[in-house]
């Protein structure tokens, strides 16, 4: 469970890592929004930045299917039902940025191959792979909750992580309704607080003793 919990967490941080790169980083150098012709420029002027969007999008979709499936495996022996909600919701997650990824890469091919308003065209693009995360918080704020109330029912980690995902959750899910930034924080703080204890603790001492004879 230990090496289980780690590959887990290995996979989660290859996720928080990927979207910080892609989605908080790369993408404003790129994307302004209500000026396609800026947009359109930066796009031209910086074909390697728009490239590498797409690239870490992909890198989410991938890292988040696979965390997914890890948080599965990790949690099924104790709580079958939040682990399948985890699993689900995060694939979920994942096909909805894999939309978001195609759309990215379509305007960068239209960049290349220019027709009719390019510009115009290229910015509706990232206006609608924008709304797909802001949809996609749903699911990220869905797969946080089974997460956190995974953590409560096994004792397998710290309670207080167990509540700080699922108000994160909460939160995350409600910030696709409502633009209130304070929403998504403990969400982030849930996260890396999940990362930081499955490299570096796994789970509980005894837990995979307590798995087996339960």
């Amino acid at each position: 469970m230990v090496r289980t919990a780690r590959i887990t967490g290995l996979l989660y941080l290859g996720l928080a890592v990927s979207g910080m790169l892609g989605f908080l980083l790369t993408r404003p150098r790129l994307y302004v929004a209500g000026d396609p012709a800026a947009t359109l420029t930066n796009l031209t002027a910086e074909p390697t930045l728009a490239t590498a969007l797409v690239v870490f999008e992909l890198l989410i979709v991938v890292s988040q299917a696979l965390a997914a499936a890890w948080f599965y495996r990790l949690f099924r022996p104790g709580d079958p039902v939040s682990a399948l909600g985890i699993g689900a919701f995060g694939l979920v997650n994942a096909v909805l940025i894999l939309i978001s990824a195609a759309l990215l890469s379509t305007a960068g091919a239209i960049v290349d191959s220019p027709f009719g308003d390019a510009a115009t065209t290229v910015q509706l693009l990232f206006l609608i792979s924008s709304e797909v995360w802001a949809a996609g918080a749903v699911f990220f704020g869905l797969w946080l909750v089974p997460m956190g109330t995974a953590v409560l029912r096994t004792g397998w980690m710290p309670q207080a992580l167990g509540w700080v995902l699922i108000a994160g959750g909460v939160g995350y899910v409600l910030s696709a309704f409502v633009d209130f930034a304070p929403l998504t924080i403990p969400a982030s703080i849930g996260e890396f607080w999940m990362i930081s204890y499955l490299l570096w603790r796994g789970v509980r001492k005894g837990s995979e003793h307590s798995v087996t004879v339960g």
